[in-house]
């Protein structure tokens, strides 16, 4: 029995020479099979995402009450958008809310992931209390904070009580100065812990080596945060910032719950006075027309991720 001379290889057969040697009607089948099992997907999509975008898209162009038919104008509805001081004062709003949702929460959440990671004991108990906020629902997380800073009998009562003047009978959600900024100091109480979590295990997958060199060539912790964490943990960064950038152009469920955008439009962002648009002064085609004009700020958002991304891949 002979085998193969010593010092020679067998050559396999490459699957693809394997694959065109197949049927016509067999690699017909091979193309199709994908395509079945991702029709249900396709399916589902094109009944409840891109049918009803395009509705939109059309009861945009109409004045449509939400119930009957509806009558074509055009391109009225933007117009009268583009001029509405409301669309202008809650656009402003949401670039408020944009900045502040931006910054503090992840300042936040990398400060907290940082002193986090420097802990090797109960580690697991402060992931678990940093999370609590996210995963609780956000009725739940509004009653709380409506009844801490409630104005009469809320914690600032308290704080007086014991001799902290400050915050008593203050109304921070019922007054026009005071209440954007308070739904937006209970979402980010409400967002930071997440952000915690995730930044913690990011920085779990750095080499702990690159921190020993760093110490051993004397750079203190802001350089090594600065120099070896923040690079290591970029791609989560700048996804992280992308979902923190998301959530703050669609804000609705605090500023609904709590405030529901007053006191006389003090809190309204875009997405609330598209609801009363539609559900309260039935101009369900207006309101559709405001939904799609915020949609190009998400597409310049989307455009910006992708650079920021794309640059990223090349440092």
């Amino acid at each position: 029995m002979t085998g193969p001379p010593v010092g020679t290889a067998t050559v396999e057969p490459q699957a693809s020479t394997v694959a065109d040697s197949a049927p016509p009607a067999v690699r017909r089948r091979r193309r199709v099979r994908p395509w079945l099992f991702l029709l249900p997907l396709i399916l589902i999509n094109l009944f409840v995402v891109i049918g009803p975008s395009i509705a939109t898209v059309y009861y945009s162009m109409t004045n449509w009450t939400g119930i009957g038919s509806a009558k074509f104008i055009g391109f009225a509805n933007y117009r009268r958008a583009f001029d509405d001081p409301n669309v202008r004062q809650a656009l402003l709003h949401n670039l408020i809310w944009f900045a502040l949702f931006l910054t503090v929460p992840m300042a936040l959440g990398l400060f907290g992931a940082y002193l986090l990671s420097q802990i090797r004991r109960y580690q697991i108990l402060f992931r678990t209390i940093f999370f609590i906020p996210y995963v609780t629902a956000s009725v739940v997380n509004a009653a709380v904070w409506q009844n801490i800073l409630n104005p009469t009998n809320g914690i600032g009562v308290a704080l007086g009580h014991l001799g902290i003047p400050g915050i008593g009978h203050v109304s921070f959600f019922g007054s026009p100065s005071w209440a954007l900024y308070a739904v937006n100091f209970v979402v980010d109480w409400h967002w930071w812990g997440f952000l915690a979590v995730i930044f913690l295990a990011a920085m779990q997958g750095i080499d702990p080596s690159l921190y020993e060199a760093a110490r051993v060539d004397g750079a203190g912790r802001w350089r090594q945060f600065r120099h070896i964490t923040i690079p290591g943990i970029q791609p989560t960064l700048v996804f992280l910032a992308l979902m923190t950038i998301v959530w703050s152009l669609k804000v609705f469920d605090y500023i609904y719950i709590i405030t529901n955008g007053g006191p006389g439009g003090a809190s309204q962002v875009v997405s609330t006075l598209m609801y009363n648009e539609a559900f309260t002064q039935f101009n369900a085609g207006y309101a559709a027309a405001i939904g799609l004009s915020m949609s190009f700020f998400i597409v310049i958002v989307l455009i910006g991720y992708f650079y920021l991304r794309k640059r990223g891949s090349k440092i």
